[in-house]
């Protein structure tokens, strides 16, 4: 079987689920953050552009929680221009914003929570304390509950395409959401900003954290669609084979 036919259709992944694309800013040792895991700005202001030029193709943009709690996010569209391309392209104005966070561990402080220009949505497991579900739904926050002692991302989507009308979705980290749709083969493809730098450290994160593949023959194999140089940085797009 060659690499096309193995590539998923867009339209076929549809069907079901959300078409799941990932774009994350990595350094040139695959980092995505320092051990510490605190958010610092490394990419160029071009970088930024492509992420609201994405989200500008996504009914819906998902998050985890350290990423939200980490800095001041809103996972909104960014301005008129972008709400207005979103437009054009016949979607809403304004995302659906999704946060993973198993536990509900959610600073209710955190700034995405003072931005209501779209439906706030949480997937939980059933482990998350039912005081801190109903201290985000007194935020204003939809709590949806999928599965047991992990996120269900395998149940979580369909129920966001079919709730929710969500036929793309861009998950904009971390690592092990990344790794843990990526292991449920559930991404269909993938934007790297590869960035001059170096952090280091074992613990920090990457674009796929995780549990990760167990031998080489279980290596999630990928085309590459396009891949062009922006000043310093690096702009990869690829698709995920099956």
């Amino acid at each position: 079987m060659n690499a096309k036919a193995r590539t998923r259709d867009p339209r076929a992944a549809a069907a079901d689920r959300p078409f799941v694309f990932l774009n994350v800013a990595a350094t040139a040792d695959g980092k995505l953050a320092p051990a510490s895991r605190r958010f610092a700005a490394f990419s160029s202001a071009r970088d930024q552009q492509l992420l609201h030029e994405l989200r500008t193709r996504a009914d819906a943009v998902m998050a985890g929680a350290r990423t939200v709690d980490s800095a001041p996010v809103t996972m909104g569209p960014g301005g008129r221009r972008y709400r207005e391309l979103r437009r054009k392209r016949g979607l809403a104005e304004y995302n659906l914003r999704v946060i993973v966070s198993g536990s509900a561990s959610i600073n209710p402080r955190a700034e995405i929570f003072c931005h209501t220009f779209s439906p706030l949505i949480i997937l939980v497991t059933e482990q998350a304390p039912k005081a801190r579900i109903q201290r985000l739904e007194k935020l204003g926050a939809i709590v949806h509950l999928c599965g047991e002692r992990e996120i269900d991302f395998t149940t979580a989507l369909p129920w966001l395409r079919r709730e929710w009308n969500v036929r793309r979705l861009l998950c904009e980290g971390g690592g092990e959401i990344n790794d843990a749709l990526l292991q449920a083969d559930l991404v269909d493809d993938i934007y790297v900003t590869l960035c001059p730098v170096i952090f280091g450290g074992r613990t920090a994160p990457t674009l796929s954290d995780g549990l990760g593949v167990a031998s080489l023959a279980c290596a999630r194999p990928l085309r590459r669609r396009s891949a062009r140089r922006v000043g310093p940085e690096m702009y990869l797009h690829y698709c995920v084979l099956r």
